[in-house]
Formats: C-alpha cells, structure tokens, sequence
C-alpha cells in the first residue's frame, strides 16, 4: 500500500488472485454476548492480488463464518474468472465476477463477499499507480466524519456494567454510541434505560438487535426506545423479511436501520424502494466492496438517505470506510470498533486505522491509498482456525 512509479495509460494484467483467512482465539473473559451467539474467536479473509508490473494489492473480505470456504471460492473459482484481466478495470471485473458467479448459478452472497475483498484489492492497486489517497481517487475530499462506538462491544451484560462501558466509551471521546439488543424485551429496556441515565441526553444511542427481535418484540421495545431517544433500531429482523420491516416501520417514531447483510445494489435497490429503513449500511466487504458501495450511496443520496457502513474485522476495511464516506455526499456515521481486544484492528499494519478527534470524529489516514502498511509477518502468524466464531 505504498506508492509506485507506473507509466500513465499503460495497462497491467492480473497474474496472481489468493485468498489469506486469517484468525485469533478471543480469550473467555473478553468475550461479548450479543443477539448473533458469544465471540469465541475473530476471522477475515485477506485478498491478495499481484499484477504483472510487481504490483499487489491488499483487500478484505468478510469471512461470512466459514472463512475456510470464501478463502476457497476466492482462490479457486474466482482466481480462473479473472487471471490476465487488467487490474485496473474494475468496473469490468467487477461485472465479470457477478455474471459468472452471482447472477446464474453461482455461490449468492459467499461470491459477493469474495468479490468484495477483490474489488477493494484492486482499488488498492489503482492508488499504488496514482500516489493518491482513496478519497481523492473517489472524488472526495479528507473531511471528518462522525463515529459511534461500536464493533463487538456494548452487549448483553448487567445494566450498570454496561452502563460503565458506555462512560468509558463517551470518556474517550465518543458522542454516539451502539447497544446490542435482542435478548429479551424486558433485558433489553433495562440497559437502555441505565445507559440513558449513565451518559445523559447529549449522546446519540443507536440500537442493534442483530435480526434478533420479532415483530411482538418492536412493538414491546419502542414506547421505552422513543422515551429514551433511541437514534435507530438496526435489523430487528433477517434482510429477507420484508413483510416484518414493513410492519416494524409502523409501530412507533424510532426509525430503522439496514443493509449489512444487504448484497450488491440490486438488493439495496428492493430496500431502498420499500422505503421502510431511513439509514442504510453498506458493508465494503460484503456487498461488493468500493466500487459496488459507491454505487448504493449515489442510490441512498437520491432518496435523501445516508449511507453509515458496518465495518468488518480488520484495519482494511476500517480505513477504506473512512475513504469511502470521505467520498461520498451523503456521509453518515463511521462504526467505530471499540471491541476491547482486537489485533487485526491494532497491529495488522504498522498504523491504526483511525483515532477519534475532539468532537467525536475520524479522519482518513494520510498518504496512497488507504494509509496502511501492513505487517506481513503478523498476517502470516495468524492463520485460519476453524469453526464456527460465535456459538
């Protein structure tokens, strides 16, 4: 992720695609409960592309909780589809990948996730051969932009613990924060209501049940989500369920939030025209990766809509996030992750992927490209453990 000198117009080929899962064990009293299981380890898929100039390029996809199985999709069938294709093209991979693997026949949303990690590979490799940062080769501009505290954070613990997390949280600098729901009703309103009166009324407190809740249960929760000021209440229910957004939409003032779990614009596009969610969240290693991503936020822009994008396991797909916002002119929230333990966020390159300014902002990391350098011996120490992440 450093710059290279490249002859402008001159077009280089893919001569190498791999994929690099990697993994770290979360130690027992590190670990969150939260409405997807308890964290037991953290994955990514790492997306190593090479060009026949020398250049490689870095991305990240999601691992989708069978690393094992993306890292293969990635290292197989994706790596035959796009071999001697320019590296710069990404529009024309881009469209190759998904006619050949998402549009008939193909793998659905572990396709999507493979083809994110690429995608962001190769913009990589476009700023490599510019010397520019992502924003600006997005069009954008370096520019703060809000965070909340969030990541595997904030779950389902007593009350008051949670309460105290979220002082620490707001202490260093944090003006929004993310709550994991989906346990129970009555639970749930409890620790919302204790982190209300922890925090007072100056801080935004968004809401996640992780599709969690059923439809009994939003019409439970939301008298005490509107009383508290609840800022939004992210996927109560599976993407799939559009009936239930539909009806959740109804039940109160607090608006909902969507699209994590949303793949490519086609899915945004049945989102965005139901009409039923108000803030739209993209992730950049699952929906497509930059290029796909810019494409929904021009959609959400269109229907006045921010775009706020789940962030992913590691630094890459932090960083680029910032990038990504920084480019766009409908910027919402960056998912800052607050997760106490995380290496792949920490020490996965040689910086961090961002720090909170005073007001409760981040800035894109300066220099080409995204502005890591990634440690390759501490990738290579930290290969894929199997099974399942949360249990």
């Amino acid at each position: 992720m450093t710059k290279q000198n490249f002859p402008t117009g001159q077009s280089i080929r893919i001569v190498d695609l791999r994929a690099v899962p990697i993994s770290f064990p979360v130690p027992a009293d590190k670990s969150v409960r939260l409405g997807i299981g308890r964290s037991v380890k953290r994955d990514s898929v790492l997306v190593r592309v090479e060009t026949s100039d020398g250049l490689i390029g870095w991305g990240e996809a999601h691992h989708g909780r069978c690393p094992g199985a993306i890292a293969k999709l990635i290292d197989t069938t994706l790596r035959e589809l796009v071999l001697g294709m320019d590296a710069f093209d990404v529009v024309g991979v881009w469209a190759r990948v998904y006619k050949m693997q998402l549009a008939s026949h193909g793998m659905g949303a572990a396709a999507a996730l493979a083809l994110s990690g690429l995608d962001i590979a190769l913009w990589d490799l476009r700023c490599q051969a510019t010397g520019w940062p992502l924003y600006r080769l997005l069009g954008g501009t370096a520019k703060p932009i809000k965070a909340y505290a969030g990541g595997i954070a904030l779950g389902w613990q007593e009350p008051s613990l949670l309460a105290e997390e979220a002082l620490r949280h707001v202490a260093t600098g944090y003006r929004a924060l993310k709550l994991r729901m989906g346990d129970s009703p009555g639970r749930d309103i409890a620790r919302l209501r204790a982190v209300r009166l922890a925090v007072g009324n100056e801080i935004d407190i968004l809401t996640d049940a992780n599709t969690a809740y059923t439809l009994d249960d939003v019409r439970r929760v939301m008298p005490a989500f509107e009383e508290c000021n609840v800022a939004w209440l992210e996927e109560p229910f599976p993407p799939q369920d559009r009936h239930a957004y539909a009806a959740a939409s109804l039940l109160g003032r607090v608006p909902l939030a969507a699209g994590e779990n949303h793949y490519t614009r086609y899915e945004f596009d049945t989102l965005l025209e139901d009409g039923h969610v108000r803030f739209v969240q993209p992730d950049l290693s699952k929906t497509g990766g930059v290029t796909e991503a810019m494409r929904i936020a021009a959609m959400a822009s269109a229907r006045k809509l921010t775009v706020n994008p789940h962030t992913s396991a590691t630094a890459i797909n932090m960083a680029t996030s910032i990038h990504f916002l920084c480019a766009v002119d409908n910027p919402g929230y960056f998912e800052g992750d607050v997760t106490t333990l995380n290496p792949f966020r920490d020490n996965i390159a040689e910086q961090l992927p961002y720090s909170l300014d005073a007001n409760g902002c981040v800035n894109p990391l300066p220099g080409v490209g995204i502005g890591l350098s990634l440690d390759l011996d501490f990738i290579a120490a930290h290969p894929l453990i199997e099974g399942p992440c949360y249990v």
